[in-house]
């Protein structure tokens, strides 16, 4: 089976989490500072603040940009269900807003018309490695005095006009067993921010300044010692990987016929944490169907969005979001993972290419 994900572990991870293992330290502590000076110099940001997961990374982000009671953040239909469940865990209401229908990213201009007097943050999501335009994104937010808090758990590696995802701002970014890089589970906050970043290592730490004194209510969002050995001994493969991804998505965009394949903004660096390709609605399921035949996993991502999502229905947290809607019925992924090689990116070519024709492709 040619999977959707491959994580790649070699000796070095291996022989680092034994080292951490005869250690005696396995919770927090030298080896996740470590890696987040490591991290930190990687995505060229001031501060790195590591934690559990990439939702803990989220949730943190935003406590400790004062988001909380009261405060509406905005946040696009079509993501994974954490980034707006963050939002609900600390507090605030997410207001969702259409994407753009060519890159998946949160639609500027609907998140302008989105606001209200409650509105304190915008949450972009660099969905499937495609960095959101954040010239506009920055621009409305400085214009309305609004915080941007970015979902980079998809985008480790990515730019936006020359610059990575994570050298300015506050962005958050995830080491689930399928990213770009893994440890297991984990997460990492990024900021140039002195403030947030303080503030950020309290909450991830039940809230206390020093050693059993809490200052603020919070709970335990802290990495192990195992964790940040993995992501030290993954972080320096990462660009390898990534330009892996790249060569891999470039051949599959020059190879495969009757569907649209993914684009590339002028200003920005796609690092193809998914190839997700869109299908003519009504044939992406024999599509998939073949693919799954040929022992070729594809998935959908997402099949609803979030305005489709039970919770978010009972919550009253919805609206007319058609661009959302039609990608959620057309978008199939396709492996891309730096651990395919020549044969796979074939076998998936060809299978495509069995059940679709030029002329089925849709330009969006």
């Amino acid at each position: 089976m040619i999977r959707i994900a491959q994580p790649l572990i070699g000796t070095e991870e291996e022989q680092a989490v034994l080292d951490t293992l005869r250690s005696g330290r396995l919770a927090q502590g030298p080896r996740v500072e470590e890696f987040e000076q490591a991290f930190a110099e990687y995505v060229e940001a001031r501060h790195a603040i590591a934690v559990s997961s990439g939702t803990s990374a989220l949730v943190v982000a935003l406590a400790a940009h004062g988001i909380g009671e009261g405060d509406e953040v905005l946040v696009p239909t079509f993501t994974y269900a954490a980034t707006a469940n963050a939002v609900l865990l600390v507090g605030a209401r997410p207001v969702l807003v259409d994407i753009r229908d060519d890159d998946f990213s949160i639609d500027v201009a609907q998140a302008d018309a989105a606001m209200t007097e409650k509105t304190r943050a915008i949450l972009p999501v660099h969905l499937f490695g495609h960095s959101c335009d954040l010239t506009k994104l920055r621009a409305l937010a400085e214009r309305r005095g609004l915080a941007i808090i970015e979902d980079a758990c998809q985008a480790l590696g990515a730019r936006w006009d020359g610059s990575k995802i994570g050298s300015s701002g506050t962005a958050c970014f995830s080491f689930y067993a399928t990213k770009a890089i893994t440890t297991g589970e984990g997460g990492m906050i990024a900021t140039d921010n002195a403030d947030v970043a303080g503030l950020a290592r309290k909450l991830r730490d039940q809230g206390e300044g020093e050693r059993y004194r809490t200052d603020i209510l919070s709970a335990n969002h802290r990495m192990t010692e195992i964790a940040a050995a993995l992501g030290l001994a993954q972080l320096p493969k990462l660009d390898g990987w990534n330009e892996r991804r790249r060569s891999n998505a470039a051949w599959l965009s020059e190879h495969l016929a009757g569907v649209v394949t993914p684009r590339e903004q002028t200003a920005a660096y796609h690092v193809y944490q998914q190839y997700t390709i869109r299908v003519s609605e009504g044939r992406r399921d024999a599509l998939r169907v073949q693919l799954e035949e040929n022992d070729i996993e594809a998935v959908v991502y997402y099949p609803r969005s979030l305005h489709q999502q039970p919770l978010y229905q009972e919550l009253e947290i919805g609206g007319s979001f058609p661009i959302a809607e039609q990608a959620c019925a057309e978008v199939l992924s396709l492996p891309v993972h730096p651990g395919l090689s020549d044969a796979d990116l074939e076998a998936i070519s060809t299978a495509v290419n069995g059940v679709m024709t030029p002329a089925e492709a849709r330009r969006a």
